[in-house]
């Protein structure tokens, strides 16, 4: 982080493996519709998980319908609604231990948001069952809203355009070191690569999220000025 000063006014994160874990939507991709398909078409759950994985690998993940699980449940022709499924599996929707006292410390200095690359329907479930929702004041889908498949750098410069400010105004933290970090930070967005395996180091890295607040005042050589009592 350079030393210039910064007036940082939003804080956006991340959401699946950066607040919560990815229990939930792992369940719902990889169990739930197999077993769905299973019942479907007579199989065991093993052989049904390696056609539907299969299945997710022809589509692949540069295209919108890899993401959409209407779709999913009308391509595979699965019983029931998927609804229902994503309820199924609310219960394991699980934040990161940090995550609640951290975004409480933000929210007095700053403005939050969610920007997810998720669809909606994943995202409005985990933020309800993490209770999470009052922490933010938008909640975007690079999907389901700009119907983009990943957090490109047309994502971001719309989303510098919805806030009204300039990518140095913009913090963001994640756990994608391309979407997340690179991206980003390549348009002068202060970007902070989430890594909770330890695996990578440096200014910009962060293991876990209570350093934030300590970083964003200096403490690890930034210097950044919040907006004070603007709010």
């Amino acid at each position: 982080m350079g030393a210039k000063e910064r007036r940082i006014g939003y804080i956006s994160f991340d959401l699946d493996g950066t607040l919560v874990d990815s229990e939930f939507t792992e369940l719902v991709w990889h169990q739930g519709i197999p077993e769905f398909y299973a019942q479907r078409e007579g199989l065991d759950l093993s052989k049904a998980q390696e056609l539907v994985l299969r299945e997710y690998r022809k589509m692949g993940d540069g295209v919108l319908e890899w993401y959409d699980i209407g779709y999913w449940f009308n391509y595979l022709g699965l019983p029931g609604g998927w609804e229902d499924l994503l309820e199924k599996y609310s219960n394991k929707v699980r934040v990161y231990p940090e995550v609640h006292e951290v975004l409480s410390r933000l929210r007095e200095r700053y403005s939050l948001i969610v920007l997810s690359n998720a669809a909606r329907e994943f995202i409005e479930v985990e933020m309800r069952e993490g209770e999470l929702a009052g922490y933010f004041e938008r909640v975007v889908s690079a999907t389901s809203d700009f119907g983009l498949v990943k957090k490109s750098p047309e994502f971001y410069r719309r989303i510098c355009e919805i806030l009204g400010v300039c990518p140095q105004e913009l913090v963001h933290v994640g756990d994608h070191w391309e979407f997340d970090y690179e991206i980003p930070k390549g348009m002068g967005i202060v970007a902070f690569y989430l890594d909770r395996r330890g695996e990578r180091e440096g200014p910009e890295v962060i293991q876990d999220l209570r350093i934030l607040p300590e970083v964003l005042d200096g403490g690890r050589g930034g210097d950044y000025e919040d907006r004070g009592g603007e709010r």
